[in-house]
């Protein structure tokens, strides 16, 4: 006795031949997923398989991938149900013509290099545009690398209701982060300038000591009988062009510290940041610059954690384990409050903390280096509750005995 099946159904419908119906209680064609059993030709000629990809009507794509690139872009449409309406290439020029030909919808790319300014300009045309960090697309790229499967990931990550964002900034806030990258930049190269005198002066046995206030008194050692003698006439040229390029770095770096004081003066939120012990002008104007809004946190762990200043979990069986800290996240920011804490730790060894007061406890019973991490996770919840709550730091009353 044969036994009936829907139309367009047969009867090896099993898993294990990657045969399944298109949807359940639908007549109609098999969809073969091309894994487990790959489509061939003869399937192809009788109909059997379904298309991945379909012209589609404008109005049905609700969400487009963007994968950017310096000349070639791929966007990936997909509509309300997470199916696939279109894939293709674009050239750069040709990017802003496309969305503005398509009705407002949702724009996801990778916050990457020159994906701020592509927010901006989508922004623009109506699009509502959702920033997503790599790191998080990563885990939807479906085995081969290419254009048009980073697009599809983007698109699919982009779906998902517990994905996180990144807030799209403006051209003022990038320009304040560039004020202080570039000066980030100076002192890197100061420091490698630094690192060099310093070790070609030992092959010629003169040892500098650590420091740029002891490095910018070479300046008039080198000139003197003793040391210009023992030094080789190319040897001496190099150290002097190396100190004139010290001194420039210097110049400048106090420069930009000039501008960098003079504007957070001038900003409310610095300001309201810089009655925090330990956060000074440089911190308060990264904090505003690089930071999203505070709004995006919903407690102050949250952004300690964006930081990376929580502990790791390594968590299971109900049973929870903490490890080093994270260092997941914004890194300068990480080491500007790891700077601030170790000043305020360190005047406190010398002249003593509040009695009664978080910090004198901690130091009692905790290694220094371990209260500097503490005091720097500490600070971070205190700027999330500062930016939130708009109100200056005002310090704890330490508890009566």
């Amino acid at each position: 006795m044969t036994q009936a099946f829907p139309l367009g159904v047969e009867r090896r419908h099993s898993r294990a031949f990657g045969v399944f119906p298109l949807y359940s209680g639908e007549q109609t064609s098999t969809v073969y997923d091309g894994v487990d059993a790959p489509p061939t030709a003869s399937m192809c000629q009788s109909g059997c398989v379904q298309h991945h990809l379909r012209e589609a009507s404008v109005s049905e794509v609700s969400i487009i991938g963007l994968d950017i690139a310096k000349h070639v872009f791929h966007v990936h449409g997909a509509d309300g149900r997470g199916r696939a309406m279109f894939s293709k290439r674009i050239s750069r020029g040709k990017l802003l013509d496309f969305f503005a030909a398509q009705p407002s919808c949702k724009v996801a790319l990778e916050a990457c290099g020159g994906a701020h300014h592509w927010a901006r300009q989508l922004t623009q045309l109506g699009h509502e545009v959702r920033l997503i960090p790599p790191a998080y697309v990563k885990p939807f790229v479906k085995r081969q690398k290419n254009d048009a499967i980073d697009a599809e990931a983007i698109c699919e990550a982009a779906q998902r209701p517990s994905m996180r964002f990144v807030a799209v900034k403006s051209e003022e806030q990038q320009a304040a982060g560039l004020l202080f990258r570039t000066r980030d930049l100076l002192v890197r190269q100061r420091t490698q300038l630094i690192n060099a005198i310093r070790g070609h002066l030992t092959e010629y046995g003169w040892i500098a000591p650590k420091g740029p206030s002891h490095v910018a008194r070479l300046a008039e050692l080198i000139d003197e009988e003793e040391m210009a003698s023992s030094l080789p006439e190319a040897a001496l040229a190099m150290f002097r062009l190396m100190l004139d390029l010290l001194a420039g770095l210097n110049g400048k770096i106090a420069d930009l510290d000039k501008e960098i004081v003079r504007g957070a003066r001038e900003d409310e939120v610095s300001r309201r940041l810089m009655t925090i012990p330990g956060i000074g002008p440089i911190s308060a104007t990264a904090i505003a610059a690089l930071a999203p809004p505070a709004e995006t946190f919903a407690k102050g762990r949250d952004f300690a954690a964006w930081l990376g200043l929580t502990p790791l979990q390594r968590s299971t069986g109900g049973k929870q384990k903490l490890g080093a800290t994270s260092k997941m996240g914004e890194r300068t920011l990480r080491r500007l409050l790891i700077i601030g804490s170790s000043a305020v730790v360190q005047q406190a060894s010398k002249r003593g903390a509040p009695k009664g007061s978080w910090l004198e406890q901690m130091l009692t019973r905790k290694p220094r280096m371990l209260v500097t991490i503490a005091l720097a996770n500490k600070m971070a919840r205190i700027v999330w509750a500062l930016l939130v709550k708009q109100e200056n730091y005002r310090a704890p009353v330490p508890a009566r005995a």
